[in-house]
């Protein structure tokens, strides 16, 4: 069964006296009238960094800063949000990309328990570090709340972990879907979103888009709100991609077609107008709901009341 785990942020470890490691180099739908963009509540903070569900778009966040910021922009602009989202780069499926959608990595150098970056200096310069202000904001989407994390690193900068292990980019990556990073010097793989290694590194994990087995009892136990979005993998941003935001109660009409879904709590959705037909009830990001028997989106969703 789906669960979207509620749980405080990893705890921010301090960074200890490691000596440095060296680092392997190489050379349309539109939105039904009765929905419309909605900004995802806030589901859990710290004094460090606040975690909201969803994505940076359907959050409203500030388009000129965070991972969509200009190179030329200073860090504390940069710095002010990340998005984390499960996706497909190339041949690994699944990996975390950020709200650009360039491909996330890990290293094998570091540790996930407790945290450590280790990588440092020009290791930085080639892998840079997913770095995020204090009070900064993470959008995460297709990703467990209770997984992601920060770590200090040795320049006092708040790395993001992913079950532990710090994330980074890679400066050969050109553009989003690139996967250039993978394989380097047999340390460095993209990270999916459980903090395993991507690629044939990985081992077998349970799809993130699975259907419920257990629904709710009734729909009294059904959440109230729904952010849908037109492309697979939450995406809202490429082509002419958008999110919208359904809100309970009862039984609401979809209209268009949404391909992946972030529920704030259990939704059963329908193939059919009206809450009929087929249904599945899901309780956590849905990546693709053409795998659940969607193959052109669901026409309506059920909350409480």
């Amino acid at each position: 069964m789906l669960r979207k785990h509620v749980a405080p942020l990893a705890a921010l470890l301090a960074a200890g006296a490691l000596a440095l490691s060296a680092c392997g180099t190489t050379g349309s739908a539109q939105p039904s009238p009765s929905s419309s963009p909605t900004q995802q509540q806030e589901t859990g903070s710290s004094g460090d960094v606040s975690l909201l569900s969803g994505t940076a778009r359907s959050n409203k966040a500030d388009e000129q800063a965070g991972d969509l910021a200009p190179d030329s922009a200073p860090r504390e602009v940069k710095n002010k949000w990340v998005q984390l989202r499960a996706s497909q780069a190339g041949e690994l499926n699944p990996v975390v990309v950020n709200g650009a959608g360039f491909t996330l990595y890990r290293f094998d150098k570091d540790t996930a328990n407790p945290s450590k970056s280790t990588c440092n200096g020009d290791c930085a310069k080639t892998w840079p570090p997913v770095t995020i202000a204090k009070g900064g904001k993470v959008f995460f989407s297709g990703i467990k709340k209770a997984d992601i994390g920060a770590v200090t690193r040795d320049d006092g900068q708040l790395q993001l972990t992913v079950k532990g292990w710090p994330v980074y980019r890679f400066n050969k990556d050109a553009k989003p879907g690139d996967t250039n990073g993978q394989g380097v010097g047999g340390t460095w793989f993209g990270v999916r979103p459980d903090g395993q290694k991507a690629g044939d590194a990985a081992k077998p994990s349970t799809p993130a888009t699975a259907p419920s087995s257990a629904p709710p009892a009734d729909d009294a136990e059904l959440g109230d709100q729904v952010t849908l979005f037109t492309g697979k993998d939450f995406d809202d941003f490429s082509g002419n991609n958008f999110a919208t935001g359904i809100t309970g109660p009862g039984c609401k009409d979809i209209r268009g077609t949404f391909l992946s879904a972030v529920p704030s709590g259990p939704v059963k959705l329908w193939a059919e107008p009206g809450c009929k037909g087929t249904s599945v009830v899901v309780d956590d990001d849905a990546r693709d709901l053409t795998a659940l028997g969607f193959p052109n989106g669901p026409k309506s969703v059920r909350f409480a009341g």
